[in-house]
């Protein structure tokens, strides 16, 4: 019999969305916390598909503590130039050594590092713009570290931590979380000016949202002032647009409020990157694992990137824990939230956490004791399936910032 600790109650207080003041933040993914963040999973992606590739099992690793150093750089209208170079670091542990053969653990760690910047960020020169080293101790080679027993299906804890999500997203979450988004992706695709570099900020007071976005504007597509001044109020008019397809109520946008036109100072960039000029960066001081910073909400402080995919808590159970709180929200009629926290005990099944707690608020027509078996039944088999959850990350299906 699958003990799985499942306790289902409503939550003590009012809903996010009820409450007068809402803050929410994201740092996108030219953030250095977000930049950290993508090469550390990036190369945890790439070390444990190596060890499946070569010996069909897992093998101990961690990359999540990678390191950025700003570097020194010279915007100019129409281009400038990088002065000193970003300084990127990528520590942890690797197996590079199983079964009589050597495993080239850091090379595949610089090789998808190098990868991974030179895909996701086009005005940054991989080859002079940033250095990148990596120093990766060894790891275990012992499976039993990772699986316990020999012949276990589902991976044993590898620490008594906890993982924490929520759902559905509150429109203000939703704003935050698709401004950045878009802003990186379909606006910039054709306004290059956009860096990768955007910060967003939003703030809810009862019914007004303010959003505040950091935008990193690319020298080379700003030709003057004048012409940088076009591209904040471009940016501007596409996120007011953007905001009305997420909320009903007011909302007023602030793009780049730490510009000094009278002084020249503004968010000019050689790189679409604050890390080119003062800015470090660290894995998990950024965006927890559903891609939001929320303190109306509980958080897990634990870096989800870089962990290894199979039995670190500190990365399954938060991603874990927001599969369960989206799966909860579409399945279960009658709820307005759920927040889903997970504990894990060293050394348990992590499909058995020591508490699977959830706290919901439900619809004024429905009460909990109409909906509690089926918010059970959901949370039983998404934990049910958590070995699923390892494949997703490894196939990079699953963003952890």
């Amino acid at each position: 019999m699958t003990n799985r600790n499942i306790r289902v109650e409503e939550t003590e207080g009012m809903a996010v969305e009820d409450e007068h003041v809402e803050i929410v933040e994201r740092k996108g993914i030219g953030h250095p916390d977000s930049i950290c963040d993508g090469v550390a999973e990036a190369v945890s992606r790439a070390l444990a598909q190596t060890y499946l590739d070569r010996f069909g099992k897992p093998l101990h690793f961690n990359t999540d503590e990678t390191q950025l150093v700003a570097g020194t750089a010279a915007p100019a209208f129409g281009g400038g130039e990088m002065l000193e170079p970003i300084y990127l670091l990528i520590v942890g542990r690797a197996t590079k050594e199983y079964d009589g053969e050597r495993i080239p653990a850091e090379t595949i760690a610089l090789r998808t590092a190098r990868e991974y910047l030179d895909e996701t960020f086009p005005y940054l020169d991989v080859g002079s713009d940033i250095v990148i080293d990596v120093k990766l101790g060894e790891g275990s080679g012992d499976l039993q570290d990772v699986f316990g027993e020999d012949g276990e299906a589902v991976p044993m804890a590898n620490d008594t931590s906890y993982g924490v999500g929520h759902a559905p997203l509150t429109e203000t979450e939703q704003i935050v979380y698709n401004t950045e988004h878009k802003l990186t992706t379909e606006y910039a695709a054709d306004n290059p000016v956009v860096g990768q570099d955007v910060k967003v900020m939003g703030k809810r007071e009862d019914d007004h949202i303010d959003v505040t976005v950091a935008v990193a504007m690319v020298d080379e597509h700003v030709a003057s002032l004048e012409a940088y001044q076009e591209a904040v109020a471009g940016v501007k008019e596409y996120i007011e647009g953007l905001a009305t397809e997420y909320t009903d109520h007011d909302v007023t946008v602030h793009v780049n409020t730490a510009d000094d036109y009278e002084q020249g100072s503004i968010y000019l960039t050689t790189t679409g990157l604050s890390a080119e000029q003062g800015d470090d960066g660290s894995v998990g001081r950024g965006n927890r694992a559903n891609g939001l910073i929320t303190p109306n909400r509980p958080m897990s402080m634990e870096a989800t990137s870089g962990k290894n995919p199979i039995n670190h808590i500190g990365k399954i159970y938060n991603l874990l824990s927001t599969d369960i709180a989206e799966a909860v929200a579409a399945d279960v009629e009658g709820l307005r939230q759920v927040q889903i926290r997970l504990l894990s005990q060293i050394g348990r099944p992590i499909d058995q956490p020591h508490v699977a707690d959830a706290k919901v608020v439900t619809s004024e027509d429905v009460t909990l004791e109409d909906i509690r078996s089926d918010i059970e039944a959901t949370i039983d088999e998404e934990l049910a399936d958590v070995t699923d959850l390892t494949r997703r990350v490894i196939d990079g299906e699953l963003s952890t910032f």
